[in-house]
């Protein structure tokens, strides 16, 4: 294995994004290359410590232990076992990597610590512990329903050896009983958590990222007034089906600080406050910095958060940039990076910081220019058409909304004593074409912030999109939509459990995060899954079996990730030898 760099030229900068490969030899004597890992662009100090790993995974060395076929043990050994080597069978591949990978990020957060005392052993003996981490792997493994867990998934995994354990962690009705033990934990999780990853990445809750998303249901069953499913706005897609809001704090790093799940109808206007008020409770009041988009923060809620000495940084509709466009135009551009400029302004309520970004000027303008070029062939091909009043203003009307805000440029006349289309017109507006490309590219942001410099304001929004990565991560990775479940608290257990997954997700981004900005949990946790555990049995000359739980050894793209992570293999399960008499019993027929 080697690296190999690739090398791209993107808005004039060259960008070096770096690969793990290695060669494969084919039968016809060609060499192919093939991509081990994605490492993206790294520094000069993570590319030696890289080449370092491959160099030391490079030089293994390999060996062979004997065995003693039945006839040809040792006679001075009275310990010795004879085996039936030509008898050896490979049963219940499961897979094993991955399963260990979670556990040990489990064990990191220290979270067997935090749920020993309030998840106790039942009177039966039900270790709803271990339940619970079986839940949690599952849901960052492989995610899926509850019913797939039992059905499949468990005996296709290897949980049950590694939490020393058997089916009854599967069984449906422990998995279930399991979820309504959770949520009711959901505050003290988050302050333990805060503190844990305090102590291992050093991380910092002073700049917090509020946004909100919803996720749907496929069931629909009788509900109360105050139930949560209810029809609302769909970030799905799916206003068919009744959702629930999830409303979630996190760090620019990903850290998750908090969540709510909400009614499916709430408005994203009327959630900041409670939030306010519920996180300087549980955290007690601190110079915090809220980063929101626009949509969430009133006129009222800002002035709350102004009262509360609380510090805020939002996104302002396009609106506001129209009152204030005039007063922009004396203020100097900030250059932040290539191809992005900031300009700020002082008022006597709050400061506005106005962005420039080059990238999203094309974005943008292509995006505008496609929908428009659209648009304008649909009127020319409506105009060739011959067609009664009613049968044109549908067709417009379908063709506007298709075109979006794209459409508002184009102004359209029709007759009003026209029978047919023949004669309407249509002609671009001018003036609105120069506002909207003045426009392109440009945000206005708001803030209390009076000491932070306009370029570091910018830094602080654009970290929006580490809570719009949770929200994909949470939505597609782990799969928290649909919810199939039918009790409300239930519904929310769902949702603990996919967040548990999302803790133990970006506390392996976090610690891969100094390794290389290209690999992601979700690649890591792809590779391990290529890590069987098997059950070898070799029946005895004395009729017994011996039974060897094996996991498959790492290939050398495992090692060279568990050197980087600074994770070590547990040793092999020790063999087991089966009673003969249990053997013998099993083997005797069933008599009526």
């Amino acid at each position: 294995m080697f690296l190999r760099c690739n090398r791209r030229v993107k808005d004039g900068k060259v960008h070096d994004y770096w690969n793990v490969v290695e060669n494969r030899r084919l039968s016809d004597g060609r060499i192919v290359q093939r991509q081990v890992l994605y490492l993206g662009e790294i520094n000069s100090s993570q590319r030696e410590a890289w080449r370092k790993t491959i160099e030391v995974h490079g030089e293994g060395t390999r060996g062979q232990v004997a065995l003693f076929p039945a006839g040809s043990m040792p006679a001075d050994d009275v310990d010795a076992i004879g085996v039936r080597l030509s008898e050896l069978r490979l049963e219940r591949p499961r897979q094993w990597g991955a399963c260990w990978l979670a556990m040990q990020l489990w064990q990191e957060l220290d979270l067997e610590g935090f749920w020993r005392p309030r998840l106790a052993p039942s009177r039966e003996g039900t270790p709803w512990l271990k339940v619970l981490q079986t839940l949690v792997a599952y849901r960052l493994i492989d995610p899926g329903s509850e019913w797939r867990l039992h059905r499949q998934w468990f005996d296709a995994s290897a949980m049950a050896n590694l939490l020393n354990a058997d089916f009854a962690l599967g069984e449906k009705n422990t998995l279930y009983r399991c979820l309504d033990r959770l949520a009711r934990h959901k505050d003290e999780l988050f302050k333990f958590l805060t503190r844990r990853w305090g102590e291992l990445f050093d991380a910092k809750f002073d700049v917090l990222l509020y946004d909100l998303t919803s996720t749907y249901f496929e069931t629909d069953v009788e509900r109360s007034p105050e139930d949560l499913r209810q029809y609302g706005y769909s970030r799905d897609k799916r206003g068919d089906c009744r959702q629930v809001v999830i409303a979630l704090i996190v760090t620019p790093e990903g850290f998750p600080l908090s969540y709510e799940v909400l009614a499916g109808n709430t408005a994203d206007s009327t959630t900041l406050g409670e939030f306010l008020e519920r996180i300087e409770q549980r955290y007690g009041r601190a110079n915090r910095i809220w980063v929101m988009d626009r949509g969430i923060p009133t006129e009222e809620s800002l002035a709350k958060m102004r009262r509360m000495g609380a510090s805020y940084l939002v996104g302002t509709p396009k609106g506001r940039l129209s009152r204030l466009e005039q007063h922009f135009l004396g203020e100097p551009w900030a250059r932040v990076r290539e191809g992005v400029q900031v300009k700020r302004l002082v008022t006597d309520e709050d400061i506005y910081v106005l962005a420039q970004s080059d990238a999203r000027i094309d974005k943008e303008r292509g995006m505008r220019r496609k929908r428009l070029r659209r648009y304008v062939d649909r009127l020319q091909a409506l105009q060739r058409q011959r067609l009664t009043r009613d049968q044109l203003l549908m067709k417009l009307g379908a063709a506007k909304h298709e075109a979006g805000r794209a459409a508002n440029l184009i102004k359209v006349e029709i007759p009003k004593d026209a029978a047919t289309t023949a004669s309407f017109e249509f002609r671009l507006q001018r003036d609105k074409l120069r506002q909207v490309r003045r426009r392109e590219g440009r945000y206005l942001l708001r803030t209390n912030l009076a000491a932070q410099a306009p370029e570091r304001l910018w830094i602080f929004y654009i970290q929006l999109t580490e809570v719009e990565q949770a929200f994909k991560e949470l939505k597609h990775d782990l799969a928290v939509r649909p919810i199939y479940h039918r009790k409300e608290s239930r519904i929310e257990a769902h949702i603990f459990v996919a967040f548990l997954a999302y803790c133990l997700q970006v506390t392996l981004k976090a610690k891969l995060r100094p390794l290389a900005g290209g690999i992601t949990p979700h690649e890591v946790l792809a590779k391990f899954k290529t890590m069987q555990m098997v059950d070898v049995r070799i029946p005895t000359t004395d009729g017994r079996e011996l039974v060897l739980s094996r996991y498959t050894q790492p290939e050398a793209e495992h090692r060279m990730l568990l050197a980087q992570l600074r994770l070590t293999l547990p040793e092999q399960p020790p063999p087991k030898i089966t009673a003969k008499q249990a053997r013998e019993a099993s083997a005797e027929p069933a008599t009526a």
